[in-house]
């Protein structure tokens, strides 16, 4: 294979508490035009070697090839886009959300390339794409063809004679985002290899998966999250072993334990919870919620650590006991989730915008939820439970690990989540037990809650809570939003600074 794969992939996810720290006014929210600049020093300042562009779900700048070339010409005749550091498309997806933009997404592309030969860079610039929520091999497939018709469209109406590239060459990142569908995940990247063989006459040289490890967890919850990221992780490989294709996975990951755990400080923990992972997410929070020199560091030793380490292989009776976890946790979690929802969505409205974010309703996207509740995205939904003082990592952690236990599956728990008590500790350092208390009194679900965290207190012999300064000041400002919220007073400034404290804002 004759493409370098990239290690660090920068992305747009509004979770950052501070401000950037190239923006000179102090603002953390990032305009679309703020993101040129932001894309830019990811490369130069950062080290990343990849950048995702979201169409899904928010604004971006549709010319943004036109403008990195335009602005920064001299980086770029240095360090080639498409060779040295990548620009990946992550497009809505067309049987949720409509097609209005994926086209213009296509012509995007297209234009890019012609732009890129004619200054003598390497072209195509961008060509690979993110599908996300992917179910079907097939949808993989339409995404080729239709970027393939576009294309001899495109030169056909134009007239062009000056040869481009196979108009073939768009590559599709299937990234999968729930439980049930990593689960399955395995069966989509054997139909897409076949399906591939059939329509261009051989099978694509590599494939890079992306696990989603946020949605999961908001669907199904930490525990089932872990187990299905780590079982997807080994199906790919074996894929990988009988199809004779090159592998490389990717995980989207957020700093906090809940969405995956990965911060400047986490590194070496990531790594070993998560081997066999080439690519990882580094979310804003990441990089503008810790000094920049550690930073700065963590990326260097990610892009250094990730292309080497050994991917974990299951067995198929290990995989059904981490299925059955999953199982065990999920429904407990999801009952539980279903009977807070109304306070989770209360809070989740007022976490402040980072991005210029288009609504998920009706035309324009989708939107989460469990049983009959809709909940927000995964950093809202994260942000606003740890705004109240209870980590969604505690919910359902103490009654699933007593179900655990009474299968047998104790070891298999240990097996799937190897830094478990790590990740309760860190997590347990933001509980707020006079709030949890407070909700417990007036709704079972919180009592339930509250039943977690003793039984995990005791069986890991821990007591969660504030340690340092900065929890106590965060349990504090968690204090003040549930009294300020049963007084439905403004709380804006209390996310804002318990964000702050946390490093994230979910």
């Amino acid at each position: 294979m004759d493409r370098k794969i990239p290690t660090t992939m920068a992305t747009q996810h509004p979770d950052n508490a501070r401000a950037p720290y190239w923006k000179t006014n102090n603002d953390p929210f990032i305009s679309t035009l703020d993101e040129i600049e932001e894309c830019y020093r990811t490369y130069t300042d950062l080290g990343c070697q990849e950048y995702m562009w979201d169409w899904e779900g928010k604004y971006v700048d549709e010319g943004v090839v036109d403008k990195l070339f335009s602005l920064y010409h001299p980086y770029f005749s240095e360090n080639q886009l498409g060779k040295d550091v990548f620009l990946t498309f992550r497009l809505p997806n067309i049987w949720y959300e409509k097609e209005y933009r994926i086209a213009r997404a296509y012509i995007g592309i297209l234009t890019f390339e012609e732009l890129s030969r004619d200054l003598g860079l390497n072209s195509p610039p961008v060509f690979e794409v993110i599908l996300p929520m992917t179910d079907e091999a097939q949808k993989m497939i339409y995404l080729k063809t239709t970027f393939r018709k576009i294309a001899k469209l495109k030169s056909q109406v134009f007239d062009e004679t000056t040869e481009a590239s196979d108009p073939s060459y768009l590559q599709v990142i299937p990234l999968i985002e729930g439980v049930p569908q990593l689960a399955a995940s395995h069966n989509i990247l054997m139909e897409y290899a076949d399906l591939h063989q059939k329509e261009y006459g051989s099978k694509p040289s590599y494939l890079r998966p992306f696990i989603a490890r946020s949605d999961p967890a908001l669907n199904a919850g930490f525990i089932p999250a872990t187990i299905a990221a780590k079982v997807a992780l080994s199906e790919y490989y074996k894929f990988g072993q009988e199809s004779g294709i090159a592998i490389f996975p990717i995980m989207g990951v957020g700093s906090l334990p809940f969405r995956g755990g990965l911060n400047p400080f986490t590194v070496s923990q990531f790594l070993d919870e998560y081997p066999g992972v080439r690519t990882v997410t580094l979310q804003s929070a990441f990089r503008y919620d810790y000094p920049l020199d550690s930073v700065k560091e963590a990326i260097h030793s990610l892009n250094r650590a990730l292309p080497f380490t050994k991917p974990l292989t299951y067995t198929e009776e290990e995989i059904a006991m981490g299925e059955r976890l999953a199982q065990l946790f999920s429904t407990i979690y999801q009952e539980t989730v279903e009977e807070i929802a109304d306070a989770i969505n209360q809070i989740s409205s007022h976490i402040p915008p980072r991005r210029e974010r288009k609504l998920h309703i009706g035309l324009f996207g989708y939107s989460r939820g469990i049983g009959q509740k809709r909940l927000p995205r995964a950093i809202s939904f994260t942000g606003a439970l740890y705004s109240l003082g209870v980590p969604p990592e505690l919910i359902a952690i103490g009654r699933g690990i007593e179900a655990a236990i009474k299968e047998n599956l104790e070891d298999a728990l240990f097996m799937f989540c190897r830094h478990l008590k790590e990740d309760l500790r860190h997590a347990g350092h933001y509980l707020n037990r006079e709030n949890l208390r407070f909700f417990a009194s007036g709704n079972p679900a919180w009592e339930r809650i509250l039943e977690d965290i003793i039984i995990a207190e005791k069986y890991f012999k821990l007591e969660l809570g504030p340690v340092t300064t900065e929890h106590y000041l965060h349990r504090n400002i968690v204090s003040s939003i549930y009294f300020l919220t049963q007084e439905e007073k403004d709380i804006s400034p209390y996310l804002f600074d318990a964000a702050l404290l946390r490093r994230s804002l979910g």
